[in-house]
């Protein structure tokens, strides 16, 4: 119990409330996939330089890269709740795959016309992509048409 209340009371500067920064410290000890992992924390915080953040609250960073000469800079996120790479926005997808020197706060970044929004990954959900034929699309299958007729000698 000693241990749990001086966990509770200091974690980064703050006060813990019912248990929350207890639960974020187990999380990123056994997760990977809500917003970083501990060995994440501690890289950010040793070479981690802040670059910006985006729309969605997700936080981006580069390190200098150890052999300039062979290996680009190191650019990474951390994101505002479970890791998504598709909640990437475009100009800064274009930053993290080293498209372009340039992050989106550096410079006056605006989507093109035919960019399309951000919409979460439905995969799982009841709003998912089901073509035509599918057995959870709840339509009746569309028969089967045989590919090729077969050859027969006459």
């Amino acid at each position: 119990m000693v241990h749990s209340a001086i966990f509770r009371h200091n974690f980064r500067g703050r006060q813990a409330r019912n248990g929350r920064v207890e639960m974020l410290f187990l999380k990123q000890l056994f997760t990977w996939w809500n917003g970083q992992t501990l060995n994440t924390r501690f890289y950010t915080w040793r070479k981690g330089n802040y670059v910006g953040a985006d729309q969605f609250g997700n936080k981006y960073y580069r390190a200098k890269s150890a052999l300039p000469e062979s290996i680009r800079e190191r650019r990474w996120v951390v994101y505002n709740g479970y890791s998504e790479a598709s909640a990437i926005p475009p100009g800064w997808h274009g930053w993290m795959h080293h498209r372009t020197d340039v992050p989106p706060t550096q410079e006056d970044y605006v989507p093109y016309e035919w960019q399309k929004p951000y919409i979460p990954n439905q995969t799982g959900t009841p709003n998912a992509y089901r073509p035509k034929g599918s057995i959870l699309s709840g339509a009746k299958p569309a028969p089967h048409a045989p590919d090729y007729s077969a050859w027969r000698p006459e």
